[in-house]
């Protein structure tokens, strides 16, 4: 049932939700809230959906849409500066900062009206603007009214980590929250951090036209990636012109004390002995679970050492009536893990069972250019699990050489019984190639079904299937299948 408009729209108030009965209470309107809310309401639930901000999340307002919407701007850049490679010449690059930034707004606005209240509303999920506090395991109070709920799920995302280094209280530091609020291109960025957040920025905002300093406190970027994935996208982000100051951290941050100055700029000093002048500083240090000011204890929800929700393997929470998904919990925070997660957790909540969160296979993606995307196990993983990997560089892929863009690779990785358990692929729309594979690694499909499946040339996906191609026809030379096909062709030159 389409819940009726009140008086506030297509939300309900406190007062209005305190006098009904509700299945399943949701806590925060991002990804995870809106599908495990959806989910629930399709399963013919009633649902209380409740967000203190802006429906649709991080996702939606800071985190994905508006950076890639970003990287798109910059790649527009990008390639009008490469034309001439091409034999197509330009006669200078003028970007639009400002611009730039109505394309990411409009990006975003297009996308809202999908996670509305009116949108939850035609799906039969009722929304209430405020903020919730558990005030006892079965209950909790928003704008002073208690709500009682058979099950809740708690999905109030997470806050970007801030930086602890001297003086950093003095600046006003930009975090991927905040960013998006720039109206003009700082002249020298200065970036903290080089995970998936803080590389896309750096190589972004250097195409645009900012003096980009990337510091990185570990011996590699991107130290979750394949060892050889952060090599490449090292030499990209350099390319463009980065300033990469991998083991080093900030020590210490100074204010400009210029009387024109704002605290936005400032030097900052290295751990390497580098002293970096710059207009405006981001951190990009990661996130924390957004538990503040929710009354966990009363509910009897318990934080693991980080802060995090404590989720068992069907995502309930130590209360067994509230369940958890999404960044506020230790599990992969992705927006597609958030969405998935949730639905099986508000699918055990109203149905009653144990559906397991699948964590073997999930597909992550840095959007950098290359990009970089991988899923199942590692490459780096593979012996120890008594495993192959196969490797296909794309600087022989016929697609990679027509566009320029020979640098990146793929990588399968194989077990013993010729099943694909996971892959690696650098290089333009990798997201995209990794599709097929995270099916397979799901599927533990052999590397033969791959091989003989006709794939579309000329595409990426070719370095995918020119590997295992190569591993298949390499199976014919070897062993009893060597002795079999040879068997076969002997006899049927027998029979003429």
């Amino acid at each position: 049932m389409i819940p009726s408009p009140s008086s506030s729209g297509f939300t309900l108030d406190a007062e209005e939700a305190a006098g009904r009965a509700w299945d399943l209470v949701v806590i925060g309107a991002g990804s995870a809230g809106l599908v495990g809310s959806r989910t629930a309401a399709a399963l013919g639930a009633s649902v209380l959906l409740i967000e203190a901000g802006r429906f649709g999340g991080e996702c939606l307002h800071t985190g994905c849409v508006p950076s890639k919407a970003l990287i798109a701007a910059a790649a527009t850049a990008h390639a009008a500066r490469q034309g001439s490679a091409f034999g197509v010449r330009t006669q200078g690059i003028d970007v639009d900062f400002p611009g730039v930034m109505r394309h990411v707004r409009t990006a975003i606005h297009r996308i809202e009206p999908v996670d509305s209240p009116e949108s939850l509303a035609r799906d039969g999920v009722h929304a209430l603007v405020g903020r919730a506090r558990f005030d006892g395991p079965r209950s909790l109070l928003v704008n002073g009214q208690r709500i009682e709920f058979r099950d809740a799920l708690l999905a109030s995302g997470s806050t970007p980590v801030r930086s602890d280094a001297d003086g950093s209280a003095s600046i006003d530091m930009l975090t991927n929250e905040t960013f998006w609020d720039l109206e003009e291109l700082p002249p020298r960025l200065l970036i903290q951090g080089g995970g998936a957040i803080g590389c896309e920025i750096a190589q972004a905002m250097a195409r645009l036209g900012s003096a980009v300093t990337l510091v990185h406190r570990g011996e590699r970027l991107l130290p979750k990636e394949d060892p050889d994935a952060a090599r490449v996208v090292v030499a990209a982000l350099q390319a463009d012109g980065v300033d990469v100051h991998l083991s080093a951290t900030v020590s210490s941050f100074t204010s400009d004390a210029t009387p024109a100055a704002s605290s936005h700029s400032g030097t900052a000093l290295l751990s390497d002995g580098s002293v970096i002048a710059f207009d405006r500083a981001l951190v990009a240090l990661g996130r924390s679970a957004r538990t503040e000011g929710l009354g966990l204890d009363a509910a009897g929800v318990q934080l693991d050492e980080r802060g995090d929700v404590v989720v068992d393997d069907a995502l309930r929470t130590s209360n067994p009536r509230i369940r958890a998904a999404g960044d506020v919990t230790p599990l992969p925070r992705f927006t597609h893990t958030a969405g998935m997660f949730a639905s099986v957790a508000a699918t055990n909540a109203v149905l009653g069972l144990s559906r397991k969160a699948d964590l073997e296979v999930v597909p992550r993606v840095t959007f950098t250019s290359p990009e970089v995307g991988a899923v199942g196990v590692a490459p780096a993983d593979a012996d120890r699990r008594k495993m192959r990997v196969l490797v296909q560089q794309h600087a022989h892929v016929d697609r990679a050489i027509a566009d320029g863009h020979t640098d990146g690779f793929t990588k399968v990785v194989v077990d013993g019984r010729g099943r694909v358990r996971g892959a690696v692929i650098v290089g333009p729309r990798a997201g995209e190639s990794l599709a097929e594979f995270t099916t397979a690694t799901r599927l533990r499909t052999p590397v033969r079904t791959l091989a003989t499946t006709i794939h579309a040339y000329p595409t990426y996906s070719d370095a995918g299937w020119n590997a295992v191609v190569k591993d298949a026809q390499h199976a014919l030379t070897t062993g009893i299948v060597r002795l079999g096909v040879r068997g076969l062709s002997a006899a049927r030159r027998r029979r003429g």
